[in-house]
Order: structure tokens, then sequence, then C-alpha cells
């Protein structure tokens, strides 16, 4: 059975993207069969993976609301053994189209049902916000990762996530677990930085992923190209610390027998 993890954190220009797109791309080099799902209705996702947004016609909308199975929203993208459920602006409408929905937080859910058991590890985008479509996310996963910068209000919101993910596990899934805390946007120079690690391990301890991700330019550059930081320049410093993400992951979840 796949493993699916949700990439989740309500702040915005957390990493989380960068994250999701880039961890895929890198299990899926590892040779693991993966399926990124594009849950934010800003798409970044889809178009930092090669995708004209505009022309997504079929994607996470239409599998929230059972208009259409995952496997016939399934696109293939330029990265080995990976492939997308891409999304498209329409997403935002999500939290009113399923308003009356029964059960609506779990539409997800049992969409993925018919797939899990297809992929080593389904990754699934969320929208910064705690909204329907990230509580239909964390619902449908096993775990969740969590990025946090290495920055000032790097803590500020997190303890809101941590209540969404308690209300999640007591309510919807009591087996959501905690994948681990990611920390981005890295900068050895800064004193702040450090201090923000420091914090952070001394917080929450082995919940942190021992890789953390460097500040890097290419990082930026790649969306803009569509490419992910493997294709995009695999001798960066970005496809160094998210290749040893990936194989952080991998190892842990061996480990707990789980991959």
């Amino acid at each position: 059975m796949g493993k699916i993890i949700a990439v989740a954190n309500q702040k915005g220009g957390v990493g989380k993207t960068t994250t999701a797109v880039n961890l895929a791309a890198c299990l899926g080099v590892l040779e693991k069969k993966v399926l990124l799902i594009d849950a934010d209705p800003q798409a970044n996702a889809s178009s930092g993976l090669g995708i004209d947004v505009n022309t997504v016609s079929n994607g996470s909308y239409q599998v929230l609301l059972h208009e259409s199975t995952p496997e016939q929203a399934i696109v293939a993208v330029d990265s080995p053994n990976l492939e997308l459920i891409p999304a498209h602006i329409d997403l935002v409408a999500i939290e009113i189209e399923l308003v009356d929905t029964p059960n609506r937080e779990t539409m997800l859910q049992s969409a993925l049902s018919s797939i899990e058991g297809k992929y080593d590890y389904i990754l699934i985008d969320c929208a910064p916000s705690l909204g329907l479509i990230t509580l239909n996310a964390l619902t449908a996963a096993h775990t969740v990762i969590i990025p946090i910068q290495c920055e000032y209000f790097a803590l500020e919101g997190l303890g809101k996530l941590l209540n969404t993910i308690k209300s999640v596990q007591k309510i919807h899934n009591e087996s959501l677990g905690i994948e681990g805390m990611l920390l981005t946007m890295y900068d050895s120079r800064l004193r702040l930085s450090n201090q923000v690690v420091d914090e952070v391990k001394k917080h929450f301890g082995n919940m942190v992923f021992s890789t953390i991700i460097q500040r890097n330019v290419k990082l930026s550059e790649a969306p803009s190209f569509g490419e992910t930081i493997i294709d995009y320049d695999a001798s960066s410093k970005g496809a160094s610390s998210y290749l040893k993400l990936a194989e952080e992951l991998i190892h842990k979840n061996k480990r707990n027998g789980k991959s």
C-alpha cells in the first residue's frame, strides 16, 4: 500500500510547493513510483512541472467533486516515475460547491482509495490555508510534512496548524501522524537562521527532519522554466538538499516497515 503524505502549512511562502514538487521528483529519481496531487487553487505545483494550468479541464477540482476518477485526471510529466493530478483556479470554488455535501471532509479520501496501492508515495500539495481543501488532504493522508522557514516568524501560526491536525485526528482520521517538520530557506551565514533551527529542534526534537533545505537561488528559478530542481540543475545545493530529504524519508519508512 502506498503512503499518502500531505505537505501543509497555512502560512504562505514557507517552501511548501517547492518541497512537494522537488521531494516528489527526487523520490522518483530514487526509483519510487510517485503521484503528486496539486490541491492548491494557485496551481503552482502544476505550472512548476511544466503544465499550462489554463488548459487543465480535468484535475483535482473534478476529483474532489467525484466528477472524475483520479485515473482520469492524472497527467504525465517530464520527470521519471512521477505523475501529476493538476489544479486549476476553479478549485477556489470547492468550499462553496461542497458546502451541503454529506461527508464533505472525506471526498478526497474516498476518491484516492482506488489508486492508493499503485504508488509508493502520494504527495498532496495543500493550499496555504486551513480550509476545506486542506481538511480533505489531512483526512486522506497517513502523515503530514510541515515546512517551516528559517526566518523571524517561523513558528507563527504553527500552533493553529497543530491544533487542526489534532482535530482531524479526533474527528476524521485518527491514524494521521506527523511525518516531520522540515526547516527550509536556511542560510548558515545568518545568526537568525541558526537561532530558528535551534528553537524548532528544542521544541519538537525528533519530529524535525535531519535534512535542512538551504536557501538556493536555483530553487526559485526552476519553476519559471516548468522544471524540478533535479531537471534544472542537478548539481545545485537545492537538488542536493531535496535528494537528501528523499533518502531520509525512504530510510525512515523502511525502518518503520512502510516502504
